[in-house]
Protein backbone atom coordinates (compact mmCIF):
# COMPACT_ATOMS: atom_id res chain seq x y z
CA UNK A 1 0.00 0.00 0.00
CA UNK A 2 1.33 3.39 -1.01
CA UNK A 3 2.16 6.08 1.53
CA UNK A 4 -0.67 8.35 0.30
CA UNK A 5 -3.26 5.58 0.63
CA UNK A 6 -2.08 4.83 4.17
CA UNK A 7 -2.28 8.52 5.05
CA UNK A 8 -5.81 8.82 3.70
CA UNK A 9 -6.91 5.71 5.58
CA UNK A 10 -5.42 7.04 8.80
CA UNK A 11 -7.25 10.37 8.38
CA UNK A 12 -10.57 8.60 7.74
CA UNK A 13 -10.09 6.43 10.83
CA UNK A 14 -9.15 9.45 12.97
CA UNK A 15 -12.20 11.44 11.83
CA UNK A 16 -14.41 8.43 12.50
CA UNK A 17 -13.09 8.05 16.03
CA UNK A 18 -13.38 11.77 16.70
CA UNK A 19 -16.99 11.74 15.53
CA UNK A 20 -17.79 8.86 17.87
CA UNK A 21 -16.15 10.61 20.81
CA UNK A 22 -18.11 13.82 20.38
CA UNK A 23 -21.47 12.23 19.58
CA UNK A 24 -23.94 13.78 22.08
CA UNK A 25 -25.70 11.50 24.56
CA UNK A 26 -29.46 11.77 24.28
CA UNK A 27 -30.94 13.29 27.48
CA UNK A 28 -33.28 11.21 29.58
CA UNK A 29 -36.96 12.02 29.59
CA UNK A 30 -38.63 13.93 32.43
CA UNK A 31 -40.49 10.72 33.28
CA UNK A 32 -37.22 8.85 33.66
CA UNK A 33 -35.70 11.53 35.90
CA UNK A 34 -38.86 11.57 38.01
CA UNK A 35 -38.85 7.78 38.42
CA UNK A 36 -35.16 7.80 39.35
CA UNK A 37 -35.92 10.47 41.95
CA UNK A 38 -38.62 8.27 43.44
CA UNK A 39 -36.22 5.34 43.62
CA UNK A 40 -33.59 7.42 45.42
CA UNK A 41 -36.28 8.78 47.76
CA UNK A 42 -37.52 5.29 48.61
CA UNK A 43 -33.97 4.29 49.57
CA UNK A 44 -33.58 7.50 51.64
CA UNK A 45 -30.96 8.96 49.33
CA UNK A 46 -32.64 12.33 49.57
CA UNK A 47 -29.93 14.51 48.04
CA UNK A 48 -29.80 12.26 44.95
CA UNK A 49 -33.60 12.32 44.75
CA UNK A 50 -33.59 16.11 44.85
CA UNK A 51 -30.97 16.23 42.10
CA UNK A 52 -33.10 14.08 39.79
CA UNK A 53 -36.29 16.04 40.49
CA UNK A 54 -34.47 19.27 39.74
CA UNK A 55 -33.65 17.80 36.33
CA UNK A 56 -37.38 17.26 35.83
CA UNK A 57 -37.94 20.96 36.50
CA UNK A 58 -35.07 21.95 34.22
CA UNK A 59 -36.41 19.85 31.33
CA UNK A 60 -39.48 22.09 30.87
CA UNK A 61 -41.24 19.23 29.07
CA UNK A 62 -44.01 18.26 31.49
CA UNK A 63 -45.83 20.91 33.56
CA UNK A 64 -47.60 18.20 35.58
CA UNK A 65 -44.38 16.37 36.45
CA UNK A 66 -42.67 19.68 37.19
CA UNK A 67 -45.38 20.54 39.72
CA UNK A 68 -45.07 17.12 41.36
CA UNK A 69 -41.29 17.43 41.38
CA UNK A 70 -41.54 20.75 43.23
CA UNK A 71 -43.54 19.11 45.99
CA UNK A 72 -41.32 16.03 46.03
CA UNK A 73 -38.24 18.22 46.50
CA UNK A 74 -39.89 19.81 49.54
CA UNK A 75 -40.73 16.35 50.90
CA UNK A 76 -37.15 15.19 50.44
CA UNK A 77 -35.79 18.21 52.30
CA UNK A 78 -38.29 17.54 55.10
CA UNK A 79 -37.39 13.85 55.41
CA UNK A 80 -33.71 14.82 55.37
CA UNK A 81 -34.35 17.17 58.34
CA UNK A 82 -33.47 20.23 56.27
CA UNK A 83 -36.46 22.11 57.63
CA UNK A 84 -35.49 25.60 56.50
CA UNK A 85 -35.11 24.43 52.91
CA UNK A 86 -38.28 22.36 53.17
CA UNK A 87 -40.29 25.30 54.51
CA UNK A 88 -39.10 27.51 51.65
CA UNK A 89 -40.00 24.84 49.09
CA UNK A 90 -43.47 24.24 50.55
CA UNK A 91 -44.11 27.99 50.64
CA UNK A 92 -43.03 28.32 47.01
CA UNK A 93 -45.34 25.47 46.05
CA UNK A 94 -48.29 27.15 47.76
CA UNK A 95 -47.61 30.46 46.03
CA UNK A 96 -47.23 28.86 42.61
CA UNK A 97 -50.15 26.45 42.97
CA UNK A 98 -52.66 27.87 45.49
CA UNK A 99 -55.53 25.79 44.12
CA UNK A 100 -53.66 22.53 43.68
CA UNK A 101 -55.10 19.49 45.42
CA UNK A 102 -51.86 19.20 47.39
CA UNK A 103 -51.94 22.82 48.62
CA UNK A 104 -53.47 21.77 51.99
CA UNK A 105 -50.72 19.20 52.46
CA UNK A 106 -48.07 21.83 51.66
CA UNK A 107 -49.49 24.16 54.32
CA UNK A 108 -49.69 21.30 56.82
CA UNK A 109 -46.06 20.43 56.19
CA UNK A 110 -45.09 24.09 56.40
CA UNK A 111 -46.50 24.12 59.92
CA UNK A 112 -44.70 20.87 60.70
CA UNK A 113 -41.39 22.34 59.55
CA UNK A 114 -41.73 24.76 62.46
CA UNK A 115 -43.34 22.30 64.86
CA UNK A 116 -40.46 19.83 64.75
CA UNK A 117 -38.03 22.62 65.64
CA UNK A 118 -39.77 23.51 68.93
CA UNK A 119 -37.21 23.40 71.71
CA UNK A 120 -37.10 23.86 75.47
CA UNK A 121 -39.00 26.56 77.30
CA UNK A 122 -35.82 28.59 77.77
CA UNK A 123 -34.95 28.68 74.06
CA UNK A 124 -36.15 30.78 71.12
CA UNK A 125 -39.94 30.49 70.87
CA UNK A 126 -40.19 31.52 67.22
CA UNK A 127 -40.87 27.95 65.98
CA UNK A 128 -43.83 27.68 68.40
CA UNK A 129 -45.32 30.97 67.22
CA UNK A 130 -44.82 30.13 63.55
CA UNK A 131 -46.24 26.63 63.89
CA UNK A 132 -49.31 27.93 65.73
CA UNK A 133 -49.87 30.60 63.08
CA UNK A 134 -49.61 28.07 60.25
CA UNK A 135 -51.94 25.58 61.95
CA UNK A 136 -54.50 28.30 62.69
CA UNK A 137 -54.37 29.38 59.05
CA UNK A 138 -54.78 25.76 57.98
CA UNK A 139 -57.94 25.26 60.02
CA UNK A 140 -59.45 28.44 58.60
CA UNK A 141 -58.70 27.47 55.01
CA UNK A 142 -59.22 23.71 55.18
CA UNK A 143 -61.47 22.87 58.14
CA UNK A 144 -62.64 19.62 56.54
CA UNK A 145 -59.24 18.40 55.40
CA UNK A 146 -58.02 14.91 56.18
CA UNK A 147 -55.21 16.58 58.13
CA UNK A 148 -57.52 18.77 60.24
CA UNK A 149 -57.68 16.41 63.22
CA UNK A 150 -53.90 16.15 63.47
CA UNK A 151 -53.53 19.90 63.01
CA UNK A 152 -55.92 20.51 65.92
CA UNK A 153 -53.85 18.23 68.13
CA UNK A 154 -50.61 19.93 67.15
CA UNK A 155 -52.14 23.38 67.62
CA UNK A 156 -53.27 22.44 71.13
CA UNK A 157 -49.69 21.43 71.94
CA UNK A 158 -48.43 24.76 70.57
CA UNK A 159 -50.90 26.71 72.68
CA UNK A 160 -49.91 24.73 75.76
CA UNK A 161 -46.26 25.50 75.16
CA UNK A 162 -47.08 29.17 74.64
CA UNK A 163 -48.89 29.29 77.99
CA UNK A 164 -45.98 27.50 79.65
CA UNK A 165 -43.63 30.12 78.26
CA UNK A 166 -45.80 32.98 79.54
CA UNK A 167 -45.83 31.36 82.99
CA UNK A 168 -42.06 30.92 82.78
CA UNK A 169 -41.56 34.62 82.00
CA UNK A 170 -44.17 35.67 84.56
CA UNK A 171 -42.39 33.68 87.28
CA UNK A 172 -39.07 35.22 86.30
CA UNK A 173 -40.51 38.72 86.80
CA UNK A 174 -42.05 37.56 90.06
CA UNK A 175 -38.71 36.28 91.39
CA UNK A 176 -36.96 39.49 90.37
CA UNK A 177 -39.67 41.57 92.10
CA UNK A 178 -40.92 43.13 88.88
CA UNK A 179 -44.50 42.57 89.92
CA UNK A 180 -46.27 44.76 87.37
CA UNK A 181 -44.39 43.11 84.53
CA UNK A 182 -45.36 39.72 85.94
CA UNK A 183 -49.01 40.76 86.23
CA UNK A 184 -49.07 42.03 82.65
CA UNK A 185 -47.58 38.84 81.26
CA UNK A 186 -49.84 36.49 83.20
CA UNK A 187 -52.99 38.50 82.51
CA UNK A 188 -52.18 38.39 78.81
CA UNK A 189 -51.80 34.61 79.00
CA UNK A 190 -55.27 34.31 80.54
CA UNK A 191 -56.79 36.57 77.90
CA UNK A 192 -55.05 35.03 74.90
CA UNK A 193 -55.56 31.39 75.87
CA UNK A 194 -58.78 31.41 77.93
CA UNK A 195 -59.40 27.65 77.60
CA UNK A 196 -55.93 26.48 78.58
CA UNK A 197 -55.91 23.67 81.16
CA UNK A 198 -52.73 25.17 82.62
CA UNK A 199 -54.34 28.28 84.04
CA UNK A 200 -54.44 26.96 87.59
CA UNK A 201 -50.69 27.62 87.64
CA UNK A 202 -51.17 30.95 85.87
CA UNK A 203 -53.68 32.04 88.52
CA UNK A 204 -51.39 31.02 91.37
CA UNK A 205 -48.52 33.23 90.24
CA UNK A 206 -50.83 36.03 89.17
CA UNK A 207 -52.41 36.07 92.62
CA UNK A 208 -48.97 36.13 94.21
CA UNK A 209 -47.88 38.99 91.95
CA UNK A 210 -50.92 41.08 92.86
CA UNK A 211 -50.42 40.42 96.57
CA UNK A 212 -46.73 41.31 96.49
CA UNK A 213 -47.49 44.42 94.44
CA UNK A 214 -49.72 45.60 97.29
CA UNK A 215 -53.01 44.91 95.45
CA UNK A 216 -54.28 42.39 97.98
CA UNK A 217 -57.95 42.50 97.01
CA UNK A 218 -57.11 41.69 93.40
CA UNK A 219 -54.82 38.94 94.61
CA UNK A 220 -57.63 37.46 96.71
CA UNK A 221 -60.02 37.59 93.74
CA UNK A 222 -57.51 35.78 91.57
CA UNK A 223 -57.01 33.08 94.21
CA UNK A 224 -60.79 32.65 94.48
CA UNK A 225 -60.88 32.06 90.73
CA UNK A 226 -58.31 29.35 91.26
CA UNK A 227 -60.27 27.74 94.12
CA UNK A 228 -63.56 27.72 92.18
CA UNK A 229 -62.24 26.86 88.76
CA UNK A 230 -59.66 24.26 89.74
CA UNK A 231 -60.68 22.82 93.15
CA UNK A 232 -58.58 19.67 92.60
CA UNK A 233 -55.47 21.51 91.46
CA UNK A 234 -52.18 20.90 93.21
CA UNK A 235 -51.72 24.69 93.29
CA UNK A 236 -54.70 25.28 95.59
CA UNK A 237 -52.76 24.51 98.76
CA UNK A 238 -49.92 26.80 97.66
CA UNK A 239 -52.41 29.61 97.12
CA UNK A 240 -54.04 29.08 100.52
CA UNK A 241 -50.67 29.14 102.28
CA UNK A 242 -49.67 32.28 100.40
CA UNK A 243 -52.93 33.99 101.37
CA UNK A 244 -52.41 33.00 104.99
CA UNK A 245 -49.01 34.63 104.95
CA UNK A 246 -49.66 37.83 102.98
CA UNK A 247 -53.39 38.63 103.17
Amino acid sequence: MSFHKMLNLSLILLLSLTGCATSPIAPKSAETYFKEGEEFYASRQYEDAIAQWKKVKDSYTSPELTTLAELKIADAHFENANYIEAAAAYEDFRKLHPNHEKAPFALFRLGMCNYVQIGRIDTDQTPVKNAAAMFEQFLKQYPNSEYAAEVKEKLAVCHQKQVQYEIYVGRFYLRTEKYQASIKRLEEALAKFPKSPLHDETLLYLGEAYMLAGEKEKGRDIFNRLFKGYPESRFVNDARKFMGKYY
